[in-house]
């Protein structure tokens, strides 16, 4: 089978609904490449990738997605390309949107996103290793989280998702129960259960989503402590939560602040994330309205971590 390598060129803000939108166009594969990822190559906590700055924009990120070749490609590429316009509805600012299109070997792209997926430090005690990579731990209490993100989903490295584990090693606390909303790869289920949590309940929309967290669960040994369930957000959800993490994007996390307040237990936590900066405020008055305390703010590069709790 041939296979075309269809590049987006965005923005940050516009880069996880982009990804969204070309997996459920049939993407089979999604890299982002974003300058910012060369700034910080290293840092206090370790190296993250291995880059070669000619792959990266100017300005802006690409986002490229690797989908079959067939008669009906360019049908697709014409409907991806509305769709990203129409994000400004939502007041999201998509950057150039242009869109290129070119072959490329299937072994290519079977094996050269994996460039991208080093072992890193992204915490104090959690290291994230692909599960085709030899790691040594360099500490007896280091936490390492093995993950095979599939082509559909992050790595692990995305600031949204550090931001998101760092609140976890702070405000989990053992015997916990989590509820980690719009789940994907389940790396935060996986998280909360080695950093003490008694069980995770990991919600997303994608049938595949719901099969690699399973599979990131069993890699990690974790699989009897992590249920994973096709779900809309929270709807439905009639048990209490000690804690709730959700990484997903800001319109998305107004949505369903009101069941978020209504699922956590008194004195729990919300952990919200996936907050591009101007949807900070947005983010804030409506868990405020919903009833909940801003506990703590936090940010990395252009994103935002908004730790909210339900008063006792």
């Amino acid at each position: 089978m041939k296979w075309s390598e269809v590049c987006v060129h965005t923005t940050t803000e516009a880069v996880e609904p982009v990804s969204n939108i070309l997996h459920e166009s049939g993407a089979s594969g999604v890299v982002i490449e974003d300058p910012a990822d060369m700034q910080r190559r290293k840092t206090k906590l370790g190296e993250i990738y291995e880059l070669n700055p000619a792959d990266y924009p100017a300005e802006g990120v690409y986002v490229k997605a690797y989908m079959p070749m067939n008669s009906f490609l360019m049908e697709t590429v014409d409907g991806v390309k509305k769709t990203i316009s129409n994000l400004t509805e939502f007041g999201i600012d998509i950057g150039r949107n242009e869109i290129t299109v070119q072959e490329i070997h299937e072994e290519d792209w079977a094996t050269a996103w994996k460039k991208y997926y080093k072992p890193v430090k992204i915490s104090e005690k959690i290291t994230i290793i692909p599960e085709w990579e030899d790691y040594t731990p360099v500490s007896s209490d280091e936490i390492i989280i093995e993950m095979d993100p599939g082509m559909a989903f992050g790595t692990g490295t995305h600031p949204t998702t550090v931001l998101s584990i760092q609140a976890l090693e702070q405000y989990l606390e053992k015997g916990d129960v989590v509820a980690d909303v719009g789940a994907g790869s389940g790396i935060l289920s996986v998280a909360s259960v080695l950093l003490g949590a008694e069980h995770a309940y990991a919600y997303d929309l994608d049938d595949v989503a719901v099969s690699s967290t399973k599979n990131n669960a069993a890699l990690n040994g974790v699989e009897n402590q992590v249920t994973s369930e096709v779900n809309d957000l929270l709807e439905g959800v009639d048990w209490e939560a000690d804690l709730i993490v959700s990484n997903i994007l800001a319109e998305i996390i107004v949505k369903f602040t009101d069941d978020a307040f209504r699922v956590v237990k008194p004195g729990g936590y919300f952990i919200t994330c996936g907050i591009i900066s101007a949807r900070k405020e947005m983010v804030r008055d409506r868990l405020i309205e919903s009833g909940f305390e801003i506990v703590e703010t936090n940010k990395m590069e252009d994103w935002i971590s908004i730790i909210a709790k339900k008063p006792e």
